[in-house]
């Protein structure tokens, strides 16, 4: 009996086993046809990574011949490899971030090596047997310091790479010179190879189809506002369908597009980093104002934030309340969404196209008077004989609009601020409207 179940149990085995052996090439067809499609859909989402791609290939490429030829491996030697090393650490997506850390270790290297080499001479003037305590005490004592520094966050933020290259020259030249005697030459060959590859790195990034940080935050603060004002608009008419009965909600753009800006902040912060590296180009001239960008995404947050308490209303678990309140504040409610919305579309146009208009004032003046209107209109005690349950989600949505209200105006004020500081382009006469009361210092 025993043996018969055994017998069983290997059939099942082998019939098990053969049958994912048999699926094993479909499965394999699968991951590849998979995979092929996610890089297809991948890559068109943004052409540029593509490009990035072939730029790098490309760059490693062109420094790899002095690996190939003779006459150029004759100069360098087995250091040309540091050439090829430095392009594959350094090309970046984009102009700043490849320039950041070109600048980051060119620096790095010379400094390092300068201090390595001073290290070793001032080691070796002390004598063979006092040599290696001097030389381990410098060690000690500059990378200690190197790394100290490091910890500070405006040098974590933009030279932690740099700190990092640092540690590795200066160790790199001071202990390797205690066995090799050709200390100077060590430090001026990887110098040198260094500047080669951040050389080649440097001309492909910006002469072939350059990626620009500065633009891309740019645009990302426009699209992050734009998002905002379409979710006012659709929280305002979802809120409202009850009463509206709109039979095309379908096709109306969907509320949570907020929700991008919400999670966008280390991105902003990465891109005005990366920014502050690059030189002129396009529209953005030196000592362009990155950090009014910071200002602006902060702003763009908060009001996305109280979007999203917003629409916590929509998918509450309390009830809508009833008709009756929810028409006395509708019209308001609705002035407040629409103008706040169609103030943010104009705030977006004006960074896009980099002009100063005035035609975002007469929205926020309306927003502003209904939010007046509507503070007296909750303050007033309207619905007495109303059972609170219903008053109080009415009155909270109420007050969130108001506090969207605030939030907008403070983007305005920003925007405004940056196309004074950035010198935008006036559509009509120039006039500096009175209510925003900035000057640029």
């Amino acid at each position: 009996m025993a043996s018969q179940e055994n017998q069983e149990n290997v059939r099942n085995v082998k019939s098990t086993a053969w049958s994912r052996l048999k699926g094993f090439p479909d499965k394999c067809v699968d991951l590849v046809t998979t995979s092929a499609r996610e890089a297809k859909n991948f890559g068109k989402e943004d052409p540029r990574r593509i490009v990035h791609s072939f730029k790098v290939g490309l760059a490693i490429t062109i420094v790899s011949l002095f690996y190939y030829f003779d006459f150029l491996y004759d100069g360098l030697g087995v250091s040309a490899m540091w050439a090829v090393i430095t392009v594959v650490v350094v090309f970046e997506f984009s102009v700043g971030a490849t320039f950041g850390r070109g600048i980051n270790r060119a620096i790095a290297t010379f400094i390092g090596g300068l201090l390595g080499v001073a290290a070793h001479r001032l080691a070796s003037s002390t004598g063979n047997n006092a040599e290696p305590i001097v030389l381990g005490f410098s060690v000690f004592f500059i990378t200690s310091i190197a790394t100290f520094v490091r910890l500070f966050p405006k040098m974590k933020e933009r030279h932690d790479y740099g700190c990092m290259i640092f540690i590795l020259t200066f160790c790199l030249i001071s202990v390797s010179g205690y066995r090799d005697s050709e200390v100077i030459e060590m430090a001026h060959t990887r110098l040198s190879t260094v500047m080669i590859g951040l050389s080649a790195t440097g001309l492909i990034c910006i002469f072939i189809c350059p990626v620009w940080a500065g633009e891309d935050l740019h645009n990302l603060t426009a699209t992050n506002i734009e998002k905002l004002a379409i979710s006012l608009e659709a929280f305002q008419r979802k809120y409202f369908e009850t009463t509206r009965n709109d039979k095309n909600q379908e096709n109306k753009p969907p509320v949570d597009g907020y929700k991008v800006v919400i999670s966008s902040k280390s991105k902003e912060e990465s891109l005005v980093n990366f920014a502050r590296w690059e030189p002129r180009h396009g529209k953005f001239k030196y000592r362009h104002p990155w950090d009014q960008y910071i200002k602006i995404a902060g702003h763009t947050r908060e009001c996305a934030h109280r979007i999203d308490a917003l629409n916590c209303y929509l998918h509450s678990e309390i009830p809508t309340p009833p008709i009756e309140i929810s028409k006395k504040i509708e019209e308001l409610c609705t002035t407040m969404s629409l103008e706040c919305s169609h103030a943010l579309k104009e705030l977006a146009i004006v960074i896009k196209k980099m002009t100063r208009s005035p035609n975002s004032e007469a929205h926020l003046k309306n927003a502003e008077i209904a939010a007046k209107n509507l503070k007296l209109l909750v303050q007033s005690g309207l619905w007495p004989e109303s059972d609170p349950l219903d008053v109080i989600p009415a009155a909270a949505v109420a007050l969130l609009l108001i506090e969207i209200v605030c939030s907008t105006v403070k983007i305005a004020d920003s925007v405004h601020r940056l196309s004074i500081m950035s010198k935008f382009k006036s559509v009509e006469p120039a006039r500096t409207p009175a209510r925003f009361g900035v000057t640029v210092e």
